[in-house]
């Protein structure tokens, strides 16, 4: 078989280095996590005061100069686009900008045009900031900037702190909070031109799906706007909407449990799971201090890459990123390769199918995915096996969450258990954990990784996961791509797969996907705008979730 670039990655050099360093670092992680909800890394600190305000740090980050973009992040436009500005990428609109055929403050103005149109049914934002965004958008100059994100419109989980601006996590614990400081991440979105439109909705506490904080459903799949029963995934359930439904360009949400890419499945989307460490947890409200991870919900993998690209680096405010390997070009590893008009992945790749893939609803569109992939020259489809000890070590000890997530928030527990909600019973699992089950839990998780670091992830290079579970417990990065579509219900809805790959190699998940997306057209597909009367409908067919819901479905 012949390499489209007869050479490895430039990861490959060092992976087994990087792979013993990111080995050590999750046990250290691990074994810090007793101490960590103090670290100001989390953006809040344990303490025995009762108010959200006492959360908030006073030393707000300051984003470095943004990085340098590859020229692949400029992308001529599809014609449909051209002529429709809410169906640009980042990349595509950063060609319009750049250009002077749109303008950051028009460009938002569409946005906020179909916020106000179609939001009522969505119901993807919290908070909407329709005169800052559209101050902020007049203010950046396309044509200067060396960012394709200056004046791209984003939408931001409202767990990531934004200055003066309330960030209440979608909690009672943090009604009318709003922290004195942008979240690491935020500014260097904002930094590198990206202009806020809003907050969007979330589970509470980043656990379920949207709902009100005491369990009635509000945020929607955007396939399905009348139909509040779908599930749209969560946590980031309205970083999802806002972007399937074309009222931001891109958004950003967390993950400790799937909460990215989940949501990205669901609504045919591409989001991006980081490598934990890459980018800054500080600022944003904690779930688990060792399976936290932040990352953006795109339409392309160009354009997952160009946010994260803007996302990463280290921070003196969390430990978890100082000392990783240089961020390599993200960018140009999402840019496909086309010789002789044929695709072919930029890097020689194998891609490990583990027992089960090609089963269940999905079982078709699964398989004409890695039919797919198997004719894209430069990709070689094997089949490998699960570790040992595989369901023990990924569902027995997942319960190891909860204490991290309790811990913190203790005093808030003891003031007012109806702060919590619906989602109250596993905060109150926390509690009941044994320290000897907890600390048993984390070794636990350190031989899990050592046997996918040195079992399949030996055999194969990128590995396809019909779940976020493990790779999402072990802090390793993932990539959620649309596949297809399938009935269901009565409703067509997307079907996306996961791409899970060893510690820092983000740049190998672009590579296929690009090349992936490069010979379909699932992520072209957006779902139609809400009908008419579409707010009164869904409110006929409202949906609440019970503690018992909750705490099944928590992330």
């Amino acid at each position: 078989m012949r390499s489209p670039e007869d050479r490895p990655a430039p990861s490959d050099a060092h992976r087994h280095i990087a792979r013993r360093t990111f080995l050590a670092r999750t046990a250290a992680v691990g074994a810090s996590a007793v101490g960590a909800t103090a670290l100001p890394a989390l953006g809040v600190a344990s303490t025995s005061s009762t108010t959200p305000a006492a959360l908030a740090r006073e030393s707000a980050p300051q984003p470095g100069r943004p990085p340098r973009f590859s020229p692949e992040a400029w992308v001529e436009p599809r014609p449909e686009a051209a002529s429709d500005p809410s169906e640009l990428t980042i990349a595509e609109a950063a060609y319009q900008l750049r250009r002077g055929r749109l303008t950051p403050e028009s460009l938002v103005e569409v946005y906020l045009e179909r916020i106000d149109s179609y939001d009522e049914t969505y119901q993807a934002f919290s908070l909407v900031r329709a005169e800052d965004a559209l101050e902020g958008a007049r203010q950046e100059n396309p044509r200067r900037g060396r960012s394709p994100l200056t004046g791209i419109p984003l939408g931001i989980k409202d767990n990531y702190y934004t200055a003066d601006v309330t960030t209440e996590a979608n909690s009672f614990v943090f009604t009318d909070f709003a922290p004195p400081f942008d979240a690491t991440i935020v500014a260097q979105l904002k930094a590198a031109g990206g202009i806020v439109l809003g907050k969007t909705q979330m589970g509470p506490l980043a656990t379920t799906r949207a709902t009100t904080p005491d369990g009635q459903v509000t945020t929607v799949n955007a396939w399905t706007p009348t139909d509040p029963a779908v599930d749209p995934g969560g946590s980031s359930t309205g970083s999802a909407t806002a972007v399937a439904g074309r009222m931001a360009t891109s958004s950003i949400g967390t993950q400790t449990g799937g909460s990215i890419t989940n949501p990205s499945n669901a609504q045919n989307l591409t989001g991006l799971k980081p490598t934990m460490g890459r980018a800054s947890l500080y600022g944003i409200v904690p779930l688990t201090y060792t399976r936290d991870h932040p990352g953006p919900l795109a339409r392309t993998v160009m354009d997952a890459a160009i946010m994260l690209t803007a996302m990463a680096g280290p921070d003196v405010h969390d430990p978890r990123t100082r000392g990783l390997p240089e961020m390599p070009d993200l960018v140009r590893a999402a840019a496909p390769v086309v010789r002789s008009g044929e695709v072919e992945v930029r890097w020689t790749t194998r891609i490990g199918v583990p027992p089960g893939f090609v089963s269940g609803s999905d079982a078709t569109q699964r398989q004409d995915f890695l039919d797919t992939l198997a004719g894209i020259e430069g990709i070689q489809i094997v089949d490998v096996e699960l570790p040992d000890e595989w369901e023990l070590l990924t569902e027995t000890f997942n319960s190891v969450r909860l204490p991290e997530r309790t811990e913190p928030f203790l005093s808030f527990l003891k003031q007012d258990l109806t702060l919590f909600g619906a989602s109250l019973l596993p905060w109150l699992q926390g509690l009941f954990l044994s320290g000897d089950e907890t600390l048993r839990g984390h070794r636990s998780k350190v031989v899990l990784l050592e046997r996918i670091l040195g079992g399949m992830l030996e055999e194969c290079d990128v590995v396809v996961q019909t779940s976020p579970v493990p790779f999402d417990i072990v802090g390793l990065p993932e990539l959620a791509v649309p596949i297809g579509m399938r009935k269901s219900n009565g409703h067509e809805i997307p079907v996306g797969t996961i791409l899970g790959a060893g510690p820092y190699e983000e740049e190998r998940l672009l590579a296929v996907g690009a090349a992936y997306q490069e010979v379909t057209d699932h992520h072209w597909r957006r779902p139609a705008d809400p009908p008419v009367g579409a707010a009164d409908t869904r409110r006929e067919h409202e949906v609440r979730l019970t503690a018992e819901d909750v705490a099944r479905q928590t992330q």
